[in-house]
């Protein structure tokens, strides 16, 4: 099995003309089971997540301002889709997804969500298409249920994983590691415990060179016994919003290193997507197929 969360409420519909690629989690999982490197059995469709799970790492009035689509206007443009019922439903059952993947992953070592990697989501507000941290309700409900004792979050998506830093700076149990463009969005960081800055037009060779040299070391210093992995492939030189100059091959490299280390140190792995936004959706399914075929390979 190759455990992998998915939902058609992922698919989200948006006012035309709006600038986030919702169609892919439509189409990943489409190209996935066309080319055969996924089968339907290794879906599975997650229910809302539990509210109190979700309050172990969101505060409960920005909960509830979600839950009762009460938020202020600001706070709500901030996070960029038009507030509903049914998107405050797709974050749980996305959140959800992530749990489910994380208790899959013990078994088969790795597992997916189409869709999720909201980390710009803080402890009490969303922001940047974010609206509840997927993965960090992750990481503390693996802490909680004592699943796991201490989780290395690595955030390679092109942006900071900011909310993610929020939400653990001071938890001892997390590591949370991101890389991202220098100048890129979120103007303001955060601090992550250990933050690597690319400047603009990073090629492949300067990135794959320092995550070669930076991870394996937190494998063996911080001896993780759980894994969040945040593949966004706004690295790609094609991206909208990305300002980096990585290819599709050296992506796909990117993922190889990080999967051959979480098999070589036997570490599961919960995998979720994060951004993409390249002008064509074909280059997006491209790189996102390329983390299941690898990781397919490598497992």
């Amino acid at each position: 099995m190759f455990p992998i969360a998915f939902h058609s409420i992922f698919k989200h519909p948006l006012p035309k003309g709006h600038r986030f690629p919702m169609l892919k989690y439509e189409l990943l999982p489409q190209q996935l089971l066309h080319e055969g490197t996924v089968q339907q059995a290794d879906f599975f469709e997650p229910k809302k997540c539990d509210l109190n799970t979700v309050l172990k790492v969101h505060t409960k009035e920005y909960v509830d301002d979600l839950l009762n689509l009460s938020l202020e206007a600001r706070a709500a443009r901030k996070i960029g889709f038009p507030l509903s019922n049914e998107l405050v439903e797709r974050e749980l059952r996305i959140a959800q997804g992530t749990i489910m993947g994380c208790q899959k992953a013990f078994e088969t070592k790795v597992a997916f969500n189409i869709a999720g990697g909201t980390h710009h989501a803080y402890s009490n507000h969303g922001e940047a298409f974010c609206l509840l941290n997927d993965q960090a309700i992750g990481a503390q409900f693996l802490l909680d249920k004592k699943l796991a004792k201490k989780i290395l979050i690595i955030d390679l998506d092109v942006h900071q994983g900011n909310g993610t830093a929020e939400i653990f700076q001071n938890n001892p149990n997390v590591f949370t590691f991101s890389t991202h463009g220098k100048t890129n969005y979120p103007f303001k960081k955060e601090k992550s415990d250990l933050d690597i800055a690319f400047p603009d037009g990073t090629t492949d060779e300067e990135f794959l060179k320092t995550i070669s040299m930076v991870i394996p070391k937190l494998f063996e210093q911080q001896k993780p016994d759980f894994i969040f992995y945040l593949a966004g492939v706004d690295i790609l030189e094609s991206d909208k919003l990305g300002k980096l100059s990585c290819t599709i091959e050296g992506c796909k490299k990117r993922d190889e290193i990080i999967f051959k280390l979480c098999k070589q140190y036997q570490i599961p792995v919960q995998v979720s997507m994060g951004g993409g936004y390249s002008p064509e959706i074909k280059t997006i399914i491209e790189a996102h197929a390329n983390t299941y075929r690898v990781a397919k390979n490598i497992f």
